[in-house]
């Protein structure tokens, strides 16, 4: 009986087909491309790490799917950010959503428009995105990036410089650099 269970275990799966975002596809074959792998054993070994992205909020992978139809390889992270990640929305709040993406990408308006023709909501409430290039250290202690650094939530990051701007932004706030002042009842953060 052991042994037809050990057989079981390393025969092989079946193929299936997996059908995903073409963003999120592009977003994979690139980084098994820079690991020098295929993309099933780069799959392969992202789903079998500890900590994998299977337990991801699905509110937040309907989020990164909808980023990711609009700009493809050129998205790099998308953070949930605001009174949402704070854990003070109220009735009529909406979920802020930052969109990070490749400088080389243009920021228009037409990009909010596109986004409201078929918006999204998380839990009923609609998602409000901010479009941003991704960060150089210099802009990484600004106001929006100390927000984020302080209360927001990383829901998808291609690469590390995301998280390095927000590296840069913790710094920032932790040497004064960077911080919170209030107006009319709205925090905001600021270089000193």
């Amino acid at each position: 009986m052991k042994r037809t269970q050990r057989r079981r275990a390393v025969r092989p799966s079946r193929p299936f087909l997996l059908r995903l975002p073409q963003g999120l596809h592009a977003s994979l074959q690139r980084a098994a491309r820079a690991a020098g792998l295929s993309l099933n054993e780069y799959c392969l070994r992202r789903l079998s790490a500890p900590g994998t992205a299977l337990s991801v909020d699905p509110r937040a992978a309907a989020v990164v799917a909808r980023a990711a139809d609009l700009f493809g390889e050129a998205l790099v992270a998308v953070a949930i950010y605001g009174s949402w990640a704070r854990g003070e929305a109220g009735a009529g709040s909406d979920v802020d959503a930052l969109i990070v993406v490749e400088p080389s990408f243009a920021l228009t308006r037409e990009l909010y428009r596109a986004w409201d023709r078929t918006p999204i909501s998380w839990d009923e409430a609609p998602v409000d995105p901010h479009f941003v290039h991704a960060p150089d250290k210099a802009s990484a202690a600004s106001g929006l990036w100390g927000e984020v650094a302080v209360e927001g939530i990383v829901v998808f990051e291609r690469d590390l410089r995301m998280s390095s701007a927000l590296v840069q932004a913790r710094r920032a706030i932790a040497g004064g650099r960077l911080v919170r002042r209030e107006v009319h009842g709205q925090s905001y953060w600021t270089a000193a």
